[in-house]
């Protein structure tokens, strides 16, 4: 099955790309430098969406290889890579089955995209696989609150959310996650970002770097 049979979200990728911009301009977009900032070699970055990310690529990146199961985002992100800074081919591909080989990418970044893929554990380890040893993790994701009622609230949100915001779940504790995965935490700041009241849910959000052993 090609990742286009098994991922399309035609409605709520149309919303995402139209309201998207909004987040960027109420903060989101520093976060993503703050995501960014320093990465140099070849970078795949797995859930590329329409790309807001590329823009913000330093020089020192020779490449991104921007994989993006969702076809509509998926071209959306190719008309992005044709302005960005550094060099980006978007690919067709999903989380847990990366079109790299083995311990073939510098860098990784995972943004906004750990709360969709089916199986977390599997991706993380895709993500080790084609990784350099040594090579680091970026990763900026919504996550389960540290606050025992609001996590209650995200788990009564995730009986309707993923149905409506194309597989997304507000719930999971994605730097558990990925330390369970095997990487080695470096940093990772807590944040709360909420542009507007409606996705209250997935306030709560983590931005950080992690490394492959």
């Amino acid at each position: 099955m090609s990742s286009e049979e098994a991922v399309r979200n035609p409605i709520f990728a149309r919303v995402y790309d139209r309201v998207s911009g909004r987040a960027e301009d109420a903060g989101q977009r520093e976060h993503r430098r703050e995501l960014l900032d320093g990465l140099s070699g070849r970078v795949v970055e797995v859930g590329a969406g329409n790309g807001l990310n590329f823009a913000h690529y330093p020089p020192a990146v020779e490449e991104v290889l921007a994989i993006e199961p969702e076809p509509f985002l998926r071209e959306r992100a190719r008309a992005a890579a044709a302005s960005a800074p550094v060099a980006v081919r978007v690919l067709d591909g999903t989380a847990e089955r990366l079109p790299l080989d083995d311990a073939s990418a510098d860098a990784a970044v995972l943004s906004l995209v750990l709360c969709t893929v089916p199986d977390q554990s599997a991706a993380l380890a895709e993500l080790r696989r084609v990784l350099l040893p040594g090579g680091e993790l970026r990763f900026y994701e919504h996550v389960r609150s540290e606050r025992a009622g609001f996590a209650r609230f995200q788990e009564v949100a995730d009986l309707i959310w993923p149905r409506i915001a194309g597989g997304c779940h507000t719930a999971r504790d994605s730097g558990r996650a990925i330390a369970a995965a095997g990487f080695e935490l470096e940093r990772c700041r807590r944040l709360t970002f909420r542009p507007c009241s409606m996705i209250a849910p997935i306030a709560p959000h983590v931005l950080g770097r992690a490394r492959r052993p």
